[in-house]
């Protein structure tokens, strides 16, 4: 029996035995014996033997067989079990991902203890017993009570303005006892009819399309492509309401999550409370509580980070991708997948619709949109008929800024005229820290991390030198550590502390406020700024990537693109698509509120077609050539790509390995749906290219040697068949070699 057979199905008897998954680094299911006394079927929680401990497992299939010498299952846990669906989704991820089935089994069962009751909490309530005697404090306590009971002792004492210990005397006096309150909900009850949003004809128009797909129970994935500020939200809360109505969860994920406040709030004034939230930020306990609630039902909307797509829903009824092309819905590390993509395919097996929410879509979901596998809403124009911001280029060649500074002239009396009209403006910068490079002016020593070929950054507010690869930080010193001369260290290039610096000596008055998750304080800091920047608290915000997710400053007219080129000039096949999703993302914060906006765009190639589409306003011809180019190179998503990278602490070691994967590649036999180009011969068309190995572009990370190997291959290839053969030819790896596969990379350093 597979994964895919009903719960329903056959049930262990005395006599038959169960296959179990455990949540280890193995694809291996192990067989036990079911103890006379105790009745499993699929999905169920098993405490079992497994090596020399005892360890929790999820029963896989149940088959006939007396056990012969099988160990026993020990327990069956008392905890929801995992359906089918559920299980089909762990086996497909390992299958895609070539991970370990028991590894995809661990990031669905992170926090299945959820399930023991919640510690018991206690109020007071009056009994018919009036107390042996009477105080002024003690009759404000029984008054208090009398307008609210039940009550914890230390509101109860706060109520009546008296010590605990007053309540105590008449708790032991028996005029009070304690009763024990009901456990909190771990996620609060959403009313879908409560406050309902007024709509545009287009939001309307896509609203009652999500709510006629959530209504149909059917898989199928939608791409809600809205410009900035155009309301997508609000067209996919309706989604949420059709589906709680229907008795359905939803799952929304989010790019930053926890950063993302501001959504929070807005579904809170729509649904009256905030949906349950999962991400890294949540405690043991809370993860644990909304693990148990996702699996029985009862935490309806569940708000969350990559991750919570494998989270155990009793129903999912819906699944909403905000922001689908953010890069940081690829987990690169563990099981490597993209939730985007996972999120499709758990919608299939949930018969659960799928909405790809973005401003810049992914070029492989605009064309599955275009080819129509995807249903496609557009959503034209901004919400209340605002127009889209003006966008301008300063081209650094003609009119750059004076030596020394990073902001040009132009840009800076835009910020003037702002400052002057009590305006917010933007300074935007890919780059955290304040300088990418610090080196030596005297002999030319450069500060590089000792774990990783990677510069050190500096970070100036942390008086560090910090790798932004391992996290390696030392002190920034005051002479060269080669020369030993002092005062001859130079940073080089603008970080955001950078601007910092410069902004405060141009408006020494203005309130700025600097974005970087890598500032001391955390999540809540972050998401305390945001708030206040959206507040209009600040008169100029500077910021990294994350003030381009979604966030919404009602007073903001100006953006500023301090370099529009970072990005641009790599290897990565996906840098141009990258480069202008963000910056349209960016510049479209400008101008969502009641004053019109405008951008303006450092950049000394003004030419490049980025940056003219993006001046143009033309997101048509820009994914247009995008899909050229990427059509003529038969790259995604006209193709297929494979990442392998081996690594090792000995660079001889790891080297040696890659090339014996490569000329183990080249000497296999065609398999079912793949055969391997010839080495140094042109390639036919539907033949997989093996190229490589070569040395990564960060050569060493984390004290570890990399090479890549690159695998290029028709879309209907069996690509991951290639790789299992290709990874069974090659000798196994020794000395502490490990190899990373990678298929559908989206990094390539």
């Amino acid at each position: 029996m597979s994964a895919a057979d009903s719960d329903d199905g056959k049930r262990a008897t005395p006599g038959v035995v169960v296959d179990a998954l455990f949540p280890v680094a193995v694809d291996t299911l192990y067989s036990y014996r079911v103890p006379s006394d105790l009745t499993l079927a699929p999905g169920d929680f098993v405490l079992a033997p497994l090596g020399t401990r005892m360890s929790t497992g999820v029963v896989w299939t149940v088959r006939e067989g007396d056990g012969g010498n099988l160990k026993s299952i020990t327990a069956k846990r008392d905890w929801p079990p995992l359906k089918a669906a559920m299980r089909d989704f762990i086996d497909w991820v390992a299958r895609w991902t070539l991970a370990p089935r028991g590894m995809a089994l661990r990031m669905a069962t992170r926090g299945p203890e959820a399930a023991a009751a919640p510690a018991v909490k206690f109020a007071v309530q009056a009994t018919a017993k009036p107390p042996s005697r009477a105080t002024p404090a003690r009759e404000r306590v029984l008054a208090a009570l009398a307008a609210q009971s039940p009550q914890t002792r230390a509101a109860l004492a706060a109520a009546a303005q008296c010590g605990v210990g007053v309540v105590d005397g008449l708790i032991d006096d028996g005029a009070l006892e304690l009763v024990a309150l009901d456990p909190d909900p771990a996620a609060p009850p959403l009313d879908p009819d409560r406050a309902a949003l007024p709509l545009s004809p287009d939001q309307r128009a896509a609203a009652a399309a999500l709510e006629h797909a959530v209504r149909s129970r059917t898989a199928r994935t939608i791409l809600l492509e809205g410009v900035t500020g155009s309301g997508k939200t609000e067209v996919y809360f309706e989604a949420i309401a059709a589906t709680l109505r229907a008795g359905r969860q939803a799952l929304v994920l989010l790019p930053e999550i926890a950063l993302t406040s501001q959504f929070l709030d807005r579904f809170a004034a729509r649904f009256g409370a905030r949906p349950a939230e999962w991400h890294s930020a949540i405690t043991p306990r809370q993860r644990e509580r909304l693990w148990g609630a996702a699996a029985n039902g009862e935490a309806r909307v569940v708000v969350g980070a990559r991750s919570a797509l494998f989270l155990p829903f009793a129903d999912l009824g819906l699944i909403v991708v905000d922001e689908e092309h953010e890069g940081a819905y690829k987990q690169e590390e563990g099981v490597v997948y993209h939730a985007r993509d996972m999120a499709v395919v758990r919608g299939k097996l949930e018969n659960a619709p799928v909405v790809l929410a973005s401003a810049t879509p992914s070029l492989e979901t605009r064309v599955n949109a275009e080819r129509g596998r995807y249903d496609w809403l557009k959503l034209p124009a901004r919400f209340g008929e605002r127009p889209m911001p003006d966008l301008a280029a300063i081209d650094l060649r003609r009119e750059g800024p004076p030596r020394g500074r990073w902001l040009a002239s132009r840009l800076v009396e835009a910020i003037a005229a702002g400052l002057s009209a009590g305006e917010q403006s933007l300074l935007f910068l890919n780059r955290r820290g304040y300088a990418p490079l610090t080196l030596c002016r005297a002999c030319g020593y450069r500060f590089q991390c000792p774990n990783c070929s990677a510069w050190l950054v500096e970070h100036r507010f942390r008086k560090a030198l910090i790798c932004h690869h391992c996290g390696h930080s030392e002190p920034r010193p005051e002479i060269c550590p080669q020369c030993l001369e002092a005062d001859t260290l130079a940073a080089c290039g603008p970080g955001v502390e950078r601007l910092a610096e410069e902004v405060a000596a141009l408006f020494p008055d203005a309130r700025t406020l600097v974005l970087s998750s890598d500032f001391p304080g955390g999540i809540e800091r972050l998401r305390a700024q945001l708030d206040a920047a959206a507040r209009g608290e600040y008169d100029i915000v500077i910021g990294t990537q994350l003030v381009a997710k979604g966030h919404n400053f009602p007073l903001l007219t100006l953006v500023g693109i301090v370099d529009a080129d970072v990005g641009l000039s790599n290897g990565d096949p996906r840098a141009a698509e990258r480069t202008f999703q963000l910056l349209r993302q960016a510049t479209g914060r400008a101008g969502r509120g009641e004053r019109p906006g405008r951008a303006l765009l450092q950049t000394w190639q003004p030419e490049h077609p980025v940056i003219a589409a993006l001046i143009a306003g033309d997101v048509e011809r820009f994914y247009a050539e995008e899909a050229e180019q990427r059509r003529r190179g038969a790259l995604p998503p006209f193709g297929r790509l494979a990442a392998i990278v081996v690594s090792g602490e000995d660079r001889g070691g790891a080297e040696a390995h890659a090339r014996a994967l490569a000329r183990a590649g080249h000497k296999l036999a065609p398999g079912k749906g793949w055969r391997v180009a010839p080495l140094g011969g042109a390639p036919q068309g539907d033949e997989i290219i093996l190229l490589g190995p070569a040395e990564a572009p960060i050569a060493v990370l984390r004290g570890r040697h990399r090479f890549r190997l690159a695998v290029k291959a028709p879309r209907a290839a069996d690509l991951q068949g290639f790789l299992r053969a290709l990874i069974a030819a090659a000798p196994p790896p020794r000395g502490g070699v490990r190899i990373a596969v990678d298929v559908d990379p989206q990094s390539f350093m």
